[in-house]
């Protein structure tokens, strides 16, 4: 699949199985938002295969307890300026700050990883 910006978001992190149901109810409004503010697609994803022979797997790389598994997700925009303003945008929409003021937290946010990537490859 060709992706259809030159810039990604990119998180990993260690969640129960137990919150998935809950995890991608949260999951689906944060589409809705991100799309709204510019993103061009979005993909949040719980992970199925994480045995590995040759390197080292998400779960070790995130941190992840036996009793956890792991959400890889990203959110692609046009470029890095795109994205900025897309940010600032999501960050002050008033249903991302009530997700974070009346959730319990489905994962701990320390242990969750991010980053901004350029495309450097794309078919």
């Amino acid at each position: 699949m060709k992706t259809p910006g030159q810039y990604v978001d990119g998180f990993l992190l260690p969640i129960s199985p137990a919150n998935l149901p809950a995890y991608r109810e949260i999951a689906e409004m944060a589409a809705t938002v991100w799309m709204e503010h510019g993103a061009l697609q979005y993909t949040e994803c719980a992970a199925d295969d994480l045995s590995t022979q040759f390197c080292r797997g998400f779960d070790d790389t995130i941190g992840a307890s036996a009793e956890e598994t792991v959400v890889f997700a990203w959110a692609v925009f046009a470029d890095r300026e795109s994205r900025d303003a897309a940010n600032a945008k999501i960050m002050a929409d008033p249903r991302i700050q009530e997700m974070g003021a009346k959730n319990e937290p489905l994962f701990d946010f320390k242990r969750m990883a991010f980053g901004g990537f350029k495309v450097i490859v794309s078919h």
